[in-house]
Order: structure tokens, then sequence, then C-alpha cells
């Protein structure tokens, strides 16, 4: 049978299937072309981006010269400087003045590879990311010494991808610049260690108390493992957490050669010697909180020196500290906060160490004033009509669910008003806030600074509200000013490398918060609390006028009080606001007023007080039209249902900022006046709460003008940011 044409594979077919390649091999070729090709591009953009970098990467000469971060110098109210922050630069080492074994240990803990990569190790990057997914974790970092040199001179130190590339190439461009000796001579001249210390001889004067050129092992071993983590490694801050890294290094170089096996056991890191830390002093409370404040002073940041002029006495400041730390009770720390008349701090103590601890007790620890308290208890009663020499009676009494009681539980019976404050009695206090509104009172304290939240259950008339000493002393200052507004400030200006100034301060605008014959009266009665009152212990030999303050279980103790321009507030107690055992007001918190007041006057004149009660015959028969105040006009008022109302008729929020709440900051369980859980109890009242002054009442007692606006002498804030009087509530 013949065969069919075209059957079978034939030999041509069978040969063209036999010679065609198989499809993962086109693929294979394929990638390796394209590959191949991308890879060309990307070395020739590479290379493109790093001839250009390394052209426009300044001379060695030039990054010698450079410095890094701010230099900023605090200088007192004489010009004298007070402190210097900022970087701090020793002597620039060349490389053949660096100690070798400096050199090893560097490379050793942070680039083993440094001698043989062209700024990035291709192999650290590979282990780095194996690493990671082996363990399922982040990459660790993999930067070279190169990279670090580029990324502390030219970038800063965000972790984006866009950093690292353009760190990559920067430190591609330093190699292809500089030789590996330059490069190290760079970094180990300016590369950060903590402390304000860049390069290695800064450290080396900071720690060791000598130049870097005649570091011994031990002390190499310790600077290089301050790189990771300067804040955590610093010999000053944990020696053990010091010397357990340095060991770390130690063990690297034995690792890798730069030192043998005896030579490093040889090492005893622990017995390296320190330099003694200087003492840092109490004023750099005041500084951190000077400080603090910059970015609202001068937004939009700058990087050049600058100084910047306080207004803290040396002087005063020594007596405050002297005074806290000889009267503090033992185990009990101690804040101050010292005003002249226009504000300007004199003196702050925010503990009696501050090594110890930073934490700034003056400006932010909420503490109960007490008795201290009873400032605005009384100041409304005054706005209200009461006058010192007016009767009232101290005698057991019940508000509500509450009964205060004084202390010893000792009544007088009738007595005037000067003596029920001077004596601080409670009962007294407790009717007087019940009769003009507890409401009032909590009003009175947000006028004059208070801007901490405010119960305004019975209790809080003695001083179950939290308050920071630097609000508290300011409300005294204002009474001392006359009833007008006193804002704290620390700084009167700023000047720049060359001497301009880039901020002044202005006067802030002055707000008449009572009329000025209820300040006398309010004088008055913290006169007579120094003279004859529980005051006795803040005498100093010229009038002093104030309050002591006392809360329960002797968990805090205050005195505030002014004499001759100067306000001066004092607190004592414990952090954990444990008792402290005799701690009161009029011992100790007193005893540190006067020892520090007797040398804040002593160049000042003698002044007496103004106590005299003139009242305008107008208010003599008040009636409807002075009761309550018109929004239009130019004073803090309260409404009829209690809102304290700012200049303009604006109410004053009820926010975070200015809470009045209803309920009671954590205190004592047997503390008076607490109510049960869950009780949403609230202070009785008889009648509607009497406003604290009207507008028209004010204009009329004082004769104030409405004052004129006043520019201030500053650059103007970036958007977004608050003006600093405004700020700090003015």
């Amino acid at each position: 049978m013949a065969k069919r044409r075209g059957s079978g594979p034939g030999p041509k077919k069978d040969a063209a299937r036999g010679s065609r390649p198989a499809w993962w091999k086109v693929w294979l070729r394929r990638l390796v072309v394209w590959g191949g090709a991308l890879a060309l591009l990307g070395a020739l953009a590479l290379g493109t981006a790093v001839y250009f970098a390394a052209r426009n990467i300044p001379s060695f000469t030039a990054l010698m010269n450079s410095q890094n971060g701010q230099t900023i110098v605090v200088r007192a109210r004489d010009g004298t400087e007070i402190v210097s922050l900022g970087p701090s630069y020793g002597e620039w080492l060349r490389s053949d003045e660096i100690p070798q074994v400096m050199k090893d240990a560097m490379v050793a803990v942070e680039d083993r590879r440094f001698y043989m990569h062209f700024g990035v190790d291709p192999i650290g990057l590979a282990r780095a990311v194996l690493v990671s997914f082996r363990n399922d974790e982040r990459v660790s970092a993999t930067s070279t010494i190169t990279q670090q040199l580029a990324r502390n001179v030219f970038l800063n130190s965000n972790r984006s991808l866009d950093r690292k590339l353009r760190e990559a190439v920067l430190a591609m461009a330093l190699e292809a610049k500089f030789s590996k000796e330059q490069i190290l001579e760079l970094y180990l001249n300016k590369v950060y260690f903590g402390g304000g210390a860049y390069g290695i001889d800064s450290a080396s004067r900071k720690f060791f108390s000598h130049s870097a050129r005649d570091l011994s092992i031990g002390e190499a071993a310790i600077i290089a493992g301050l790189v990771k983590a300067p804040s955590r490694y610093a010999p000053t801050a944990d020696v053990d957490a010091a010397v357990s890294r340095a060991n770390v290094v130690l063990a690297q170089m034995r690792k890798y050669g730069a030192i043998g096996a005896a030579e490093a056991d040889s090492v005893d890191v622990s017995a390296v010697k320190l330099k003694p830390e200087a003492g840092q002093n109490s004023i750099r409370y005041f500084t951190d909180w000077t400080l603090s404040q910059l970015d609202l002073l001068l937004p939009g940041g700058s990087f050049e020196p600058i100084e910047v002029w306080t207004t803290i006495d040396v002087g005063m400041q020594r007596a405050a500290t002297a005074a806290i730390k000889s009267n503090a009770p033992k185990g009990a720390q101690g804040a101050l906060v010292s005003l002249d008349r226009d504000g300007a701090v004199l003196a702050m103590v925010g503990g009696t160490d501050y090594v110890k601890s930073s934490y700034n007790r003056a400006t932010e620890a909420l503490r109960q004033p007490g008795s201290a308290w009873k400032l605005f208890v009384y100041l409304a009663a005054l706005e209200a009509g009461y006058k010192p020499d007016d009767r009232v009676v101290d005698e057991p009494v019940t508000i509500g669910d509450w009964s205060p009681h004084n202390s010893g539980n000792s009544y007088a019976g009738e007595i005037d008003v000067r003596t029920a404050f001077a004596y601080s009695k409670n009962t007294v206090a407790a009717q007087l806030g019940n009769e003009v509104g507890f409401s009032t009172v909590a009003s009175m304290a947000r006028r004059f600074g208070i801007s901490t939240p405010i119960s305004t259950y019975p209790s809080m008339v003695l001083g179950t509200s939290e308050v920071r000493v630097i609000d508290l002393t300011r409300a005294f200052a204002a009474v001392q000013a006359g009833g007008q507004s006193v804002e704290p400030y620390g700084i009167t200006k700023v000047t720049g490398a060359n001497g301009e100034v880039l901020y002044e301060h202005e006067p802030s605008r002055s707000t008449q918060l009572v009329p000025d014959y209820i300040a006398a009266g309010m004088t008055d009665l913290l006169q007579t609390a120094v003279n004859t009152g529980t005051g006795r212990a803040a005498q100093i030999g010229r009038p002093v006028a104030g309050k002591t303050g006392t809360t329960s279980s002797n968990k805090d103790g205050w005195f505030v009080g002014f004499s001759s321009g100067i306000t001066t507030g004092v607190w004592m107690g414990r952090d954990d606001a444990r008792a402290v055992s005799g701690l009161s007001g009029g011992r100790a918190p007193a005893q540190a007023f006067a020892a520090y007041m007797r040398y804040a006057v002593k160049d000042r004149p003698v002044e007496q007080f103004e106590t005299e009660l003139t009242l305008p015959d107008w208010q003599l028969e008040p009636d409807d039209e002075w009761l309550y105040g018109d929004p239009g006009e130019e004073y803090y008022y309260v409404d009829e249902q209690g809102n304290l109302i700012e200049p303009g008729g604006r109410k004053r929020p009820q926010g975070p900022d200015f809470p009045i709440e209803g309920e009671l900051p954590p205190q004592s369980p047997s503390a008076p006046g607490r109510p049960t859980p869950g009780s949403t109890q609230q202070a009785p009242q008889r009648g509607p709460a009497p406003p604290a002054a009207s507008d028209d009442f004010l204009d009329r007692a004082t004769g104030r003008e409405e004052p004129q606006a006043q520019q201030r002498n500053r650059r103007p804030p970036a958007p977004g940011q608050t003006p600093f009087n405004e700020a700090f509530g003015n």
C-alpha cells in the first residue's frame, strides 16, 4: 500500500523542532539582556550623580571649618554669662595626631570593612537584609562611617528612603574625593558624642579631662561606644551602661585583630578615671523654662548662634537656692518663684537638686494651695462689699453635707474680717464663699491668672483645686500692683551673632482686675496675716504682706507674699504627695521666704503698703445699673449666670485651658467636701450668686481709661504660631 504524502514528521520538521530553544531559555536571555541594559543605565545614572556630588562637595579645609548645631549663650540681667548651651568643639586633631587605638576602636565597632568598601558596604547590607528576612524584623542600621559622615555634615536624621539614597550617593562622592584617612579624620573630629561634645578631643576633655592625643585603650573604647546612643552610654549619665558598651567595643577590637587577647584581657574599663561632673546649679530650672519659649519668640527657626538676655538676678538666685535647701524638711522638695513689679522673674528654683531631678516644680507641678487659696475668697468678698473691719462669726457651720473645721477645732465667735483672714479661719472662709458664690470665687481665681481646673464644690474655698507655684505667685503680684494684672516673663531680648536684635520684650498690656481700693483692702488683710497671724515667721523687719497655706495631713506647705515691689511664692512637699511630718505653711515655707527676701530687698527702699479703703461716694448706695456690666467695655465682669466675661463681651472659654469643673481634683478620702463616688452634688447657693464686679463699677472706682493698642517690637509669628504674650494668657 502506497504511503500517504505528508504523513509522519519528516526529517526537515524534526530538524526544525529540535533546533527551537526552550521557552525558559528565551526569557532568561531577555532577562539578561534587559537586566544588563538597566544595570548599565543605573550605573551610568549613579556614576553621574556621584560625579556631580563630588564636584559640589566642599574642600577638605572647608569641611574642617564647618560646625554643627547652634550655640546659645544665656545671660543674667546684669549681662554676665550664666550658661552656654549647644555644641562644644575641642582641638582639631590631624590624622597622624589621633591615637591608632582610637581609629581601631571606631572602625571595629562602627564599620569593620571601612578600608575595603567604596562608601557603601554591599556585603554588610546583604547580610542585614538576610538577617531581617530570617528573623522577620526590620532591617537594622547598616550605615558605614562614610555614610554617617555624609549624614552628619550634609543631611538630617530622617529615616526616609529618599534620605538614605542621598546619603549613599554622598558617601560614594566623599570616597571619590577624599582618601580613607581624610574621611576618618573628618569623622572623628565631627561625630557627636553627647553632652554637646563634637569630636573626640571635646569628648575626651569632657569625660577624662585631657586631650584625645593621650587616650588609653579603655578611654578610646568608651568614646567609640558613645556613637550608637550618646545619651544612653554617656559615663556621666550611666557608668554601668558606658562600661558595658565599652566592653563590647573591646570584644570587637579583639575579634578583628586590632588588639591581642592578652591586651584585651588586661584592660579594666571600670577603672577608667572619669572627670568629676560639675554640679548643675538650680539656675538650670530657669534656663530650661525660658529657652523652651524660643520657638514662640523666634518663629521660623535658625541655626545661627544667639544670646538670650534674661531677667534672672544671680545673687537672688543663689539666695533662693540656699533658702530652699536649708529649710526644706528632710525628704521633701521645694520650689520658689520671685517676681519683680512688672512680672520679671528674679529667681526660680524648681527643686532641691537639679542634678537628681530636673523636673521644674515651680512651673509644672500641680499642688493644692490650702489656705493660700483664700486670697480669692476674700477678694470676692471685698468686691461684694465686705470691708476688713466688718464683723463675721467664727462658729461651726454646715453647707449641704459639708462641715468645715478650724485648726484645733477652736472657734472665736464674733470677730472682724481682718482677724478671720489673719488666723485663717476655715469656717469664716466657708461662709463668705457660700455667700458670694463658689463660682464667683472660681471666676476671681481665673481673673487673677489661675489656668488649672477649679472645683466649685464648697470645699474649694480651702484650696482643694491644684495650682502651679508661678500662677499663684502671679496672683499675689497683681494684688501688690494695686489690682493690675502681672505677666511673668524671663527673656528681655534675643540677639544674633552680629548683635542684631531678633526679639525684644515689650511690656504686656495691663488689665485692671479689681479696683485699687479692693487691692488695698486685700493688702491690709495680707499684712495682718504676717504681723499677727499665721505668717509671723515671714517677717523681715520691713512691711510684708502674705498668706500661708497647709493642706490636709501636711502634704503641702505654702507661703506667698510681697514686700518692696518683689512678690515671692514658696511651696514645699513630697513629689509622691505623702505627708511630711511637721510641714505647715507658717513654718518652713515662711522661713524660706524670709531668708530669701532679706537678701532680695536689701538694696530697695522700705515701702509702706497702701491699705486705705477710700470708697467712692456713688458706691455707698448702688442701684441696679451698677450690678451688671456692659459687655462693650474693657473690664472683666461676671454675668447673671456667674460666667466670667472678657473685655469685648467674650465669654471666657470653659474648655481644657479654662475649665471650672464641678468635681474635686484627686485628694485624700477624708478631705472635707469630697462627694461620694458617682455623686453629682453641687454646692448649695443662697439665691443667685452676686457679680464679682461690673465694668461701670471698675471704671468709676479707678478712673481708668482704655489703653491704646501697643505694637510689639518683634518679628511676626509664623502662620499657626501663638505670639509670646498671648501664649501666656495676656
